[in-house]
């Protein structure tokens, strides 16, 4: 239990870490290269005013502006904004008919590939986009359509080597996390680890230490029957030693399975016939009550375990399907193999059960109906165990209703 514990704090802070990292590191990516697009799209726009050239006075930008001293009021608007701007301009008649290419300011790319890009960029019919390395819009001339083709081949290199660049630091700094967590959370854990030692060992001492009384009760009632013979008073004595002997054995057992089932023999057996077995022990029980128990088994189940807890886990799934079934109602028992997993279902007719306390089930001395304590001699740690008996066979448990009138409750076990 305290291992599950620490592997799961260690998983919760590394997908905390990761989550924090990923909406770091994505948001700051995002305005990363929404800036480059925006300061693409600003130089874009300088020159479409400007029939797809820098004007002469940008060079000489106003002394007051009104925007902080920025030409014409663009965001990456510098004086040296034209000799660092590579581009070049396309012009397509009325007709959609390519007559002119400017590239001047550009030598990247070859008259023949400008003239295939700007046709393509032409024909798609957008007004701005990508093409390649290179950031394009589109405007209207007085003779037809301009595109402006602007290359951007060193920005998204830029913004490239910073996503790669911060992915990489964060997979780092994610493994240190990583690291550090392995390295410190059984210090962390070991407030808890020492308190549930405690706990687990005053349980199996307190359970060992109730044996011995309740031995000399149950030896004193058998004297005093040879004396005073049959009683009620001696009944009820022999009645509730039983109990709580069944409640010493329940809680040592439950101590002993709490670390993954410590001490169980595993071995290969019939699960089949084991399951078998247990419910035909349980046929007279039912008919006692007018139950109906039926069942139905695929042979030739076998897994790997303790043959001994697993018979105990089917005889407390049907003991507690027995006792809260009302008169009358009935009771069935499945178990199949369905793909990688051992299901064992055993459903039964109940009375109403609250919305949410099936998952309460499984509670140590959780009762759903605490009005029937006494009638039931239970204690509320059947389902405990089943529950401690599962994780031990590295299965798990659960129960539900699924009309408020009856109840499963499913064992899976890897097969």
């Amino acid at each position: 239990m305290i291992r599950r514990l620490q592997k799961k704090f260690i998983l919760l802070a590394v997908l905390s870490v990761f989550t924090v990292l990923l909406v770091l590191i994505g948001a700051i990516n995002i305005i990363n290269y929404r800036n480059m697009v925006a300061d693409a799209d600003s130089t874009l726009q300088i020159l479409a005013e400007h029939k797809g050239y820098f004007p002469i006075q940008y060079r000489t930008p106003p002394e007051d502006d009104g925007q902080s001293g920025a030409p014409f009021g663009r965001r990456n608007a510098t004086p040296e904004l034209p000799y660092q701007t590579r581009y070049f301009t396309a012009f397509f008649d009325g007709d959609g008919k390519l007559y002119h290419i400017n590239m001047e300011n550009i030598v990247s790319i070859d008259g023949t590939g400008a003239i295939s890009l700007a046709q393509e960029t032409f024909e798609a019919g957008k007004e701005k986009g990508f093409a390649g390395d290179y950031r394009f819009r589109r405007c209207s001339t007085e003779t037809g359509t301009m595109l402006i083709f602007l290359n951007i081949s060193r920005e998204q290199a830029t913004v490239h080597s910073f996503l790669l660049a911060s992915i990489a630091i964060s997979l780092a700094g994610l493994l240190a996390v990583l690291l550090l967590l392995i390295l410190f959370s059984g210090r962390i854990v070991r407030p808890i680890a020492e308190s549930y030692e405690k706990q687990k060992q005053f349980i199996t001492d307190a359970g060992h230490e109730l044996k011995t009384p309740i031995t000399i009760i149950n030896a004193d009632a058998d004297v005093l029957e040879t004396e005073l013979e049959d009683s009620e008073w001696l009944a009820d004595i022999r009645k509730q030693t039983g109990r709580l002997t069944s409640l010493t054995s329940d809680l040592i057992y439950l101590s002993k399975m709490a670390e993954d089932g410590t001490g169980l023999m595993m071995t290969g057996f019939p699960l089949s016939d084991t399951v078998e077995e247990t419910v035909q022990s349980f046929r007279a029980v039912a008919m006692s009550r007018n139950l109906s128990l039926s069942e139905e088994i695929q042979p030739g189940i076998s897994m790997n375990g303790d043959e001994k807890s697993i018979g105990r886990l089917v005889s407390i799934l049907l003991d507690n399907a027995c006792k809260y079934t009302p008169e009358g109602g009935s009771i069935s028992v499945s178990l199949e193999k369905s793909g990688r997993s051992i299901q064992l279902t055993v459903n039964n007719t109940t009375e109403n059960i609250a919305q949410g306390s099936a998952d309460m089930l499984f509670e140590r001395f959780y009762r759903a109906d605490s009005s029937r304590n006494s009638e039931s001699g239970g204690f509320g740690l059947g389902l405990a165990v089943a529950k401690a008996v599962s994780e031990a066979h590295k299965g798990k448990i659960r129960a539900w209703s699924e009309d408020g009138a009856s109840l499963k409750v499913r064992a899976e076990f890897p097969a």
